[in-house]
């Protein structure tokens, strides 16, 4: 695909086709999505020794079969899939009693994935040997959060380095999960496109009336990393905001959200009352399920600020990003330009992808 400029001033945007093709949607499956890291669960899941945690990597897309497993509080990642005929080995969050049994022919492993026994091998050649064990990928935890990766090209401290630097004085480790504040929504659109929406606050005037009272449009920045970005939420006023620790990069500036995107495709929204953790999971070339997942620190913050309402902000985005991936499957639309003020982590976005789909 063609090279997005550096230089925000001179680039164009993806092309339209990027948005609406087959093709290079399949594409990204495997150059993008098979080398980036992934959120896949909260650590509360894995809290006994030998907890068992199994997975698809990416949903039906990627579905490779994995499953996370506490070793004396220390997080691993393993093919979930027995090394003689196949079989799916763990089908369910458990607790490993002893070894991890296939159900299919008795095949045993450790909780390192190590083979231990299988029944009827009298007679067999070089048995067992390092292909009978179970193959170990790449895992990392930040806080209660962990992710895994196919097969990383960068690693996770990368990615996670710049969030842990700004907000790390926030207690993100004791955030309680609350499922009945957590939704999942289904979004007619590429899951790109769908990243395009959030990462500027360009629109926030013409589509979010109720944000937009409430965050300081003028004061609106980003701040560009190397695999992820902040957009900064300035309270207007008197209107909610963090109480920021004198240490903070940002004390003395009435932040009313920090909007973190870490690529490809996860969102970490900090607000007063907690966090509202967004995994964009694409679907199809033009369908996407996105999760909102939420952590709360302070209940008493939860109805006021920027983010008091996320449901229909969420709405509000959905629908002009629908109509949107419309307009970019146009046989008439190319691409389009930056504002070097407002797009900058469109910008920053589009040039990961370019550079991880041209390697």
């Amino acid at each position: 695909m063609k090279k997005i400029d550096i230089d925000i001033a001179k680039a164009a945007t993806l092309q339209g086709e990027f948005y609406a093709n087959n093709k290079n949607f399949n594409i990204t499956l495997e150059k993008i999505f098979s080398r980036n890291w992934q959120f896949i669960t909260d650590d509360s899941k894995l809290k006994e020794n030998k907890a068992a945690f199994p997975f698809q990597f990416l949903s039906d897309l990627l579905p490779e079969p994995l499953v996370l497993i506490n070793n004396e509080g220390d997080i691993r990642c393993f093919s979930n899939v027995c090394t003689h005929r196949g079989n799916i080995l763990i089908k369910v969050p458990c607790v490993i009693k002893k070894h991890i049994t296939c159900g299919y022919h008795g095949k045993q492993f450790d909780t390192c994935g190590k083979f231990k026994f299988m029944p009827k091998t009298e007679g067999m050649q070089n048995f067992p040997s390092i292909q009978d064990d179970l193959p170990e990928l790449a895992v990392a935890k930040w806080r209660q959060f962990v992710f895994s990766s196919l097969a990383p090209d960068f690693k996770f401290e990368e990615l996670i380095k710049d969030v842990e630097e700004r907000v790390g004085w926030m207690p993100i480790e004791d955030f309680k999960f609350r499922e009945d504040l957590s939704k999942d929504y289904y979004v007619k659109a590429n899951w790109a496109l769908y990243c395009d929406n959030y990462l500027e606050g360009f629109h926030i005037p013409f589509i979010h009336a109720d944000l937009n009272a409430v965050l300081d449009f003028n004061s609106y920045d980003v701040e560009t990393f190397k695999y992820s970005n902040l957009q900064l939420g300035i309270a207007k006023d008197n209107d909610i905001c963090f109480d920021l620790p004198r240490e903070s990069k940002d004390y003395g500036i009435k932040i009313a959200a920090y909007y973190f995107w870490l690529f490809p495709n996860l969102m970490l929204n900090f607000y007063p009352w907690g966090l509202s953790v967004n995994i964009i999971t694409p679907i199809s070339v033009n369908e996407t399920k996105v999760q909102f997942k939420s952590y709360v620190w302070d209940e008493t913050k939860l109805d006021s600020g920027a983010g008091a309402d996320l449901d229909k902000v969420e709405l509000e985005d959905e629908e002009i990003v629908q109509q949107v991936q419309k307009g970019v499957a146009s046989r008439f639309y190319k691409h389009g330009r930056f504002s070097p003020t407002m797009e900058k982590g469109v910008h920053h976005f589009h040039t990961l992808i370019s550079d991880f789909m041209n390697r």
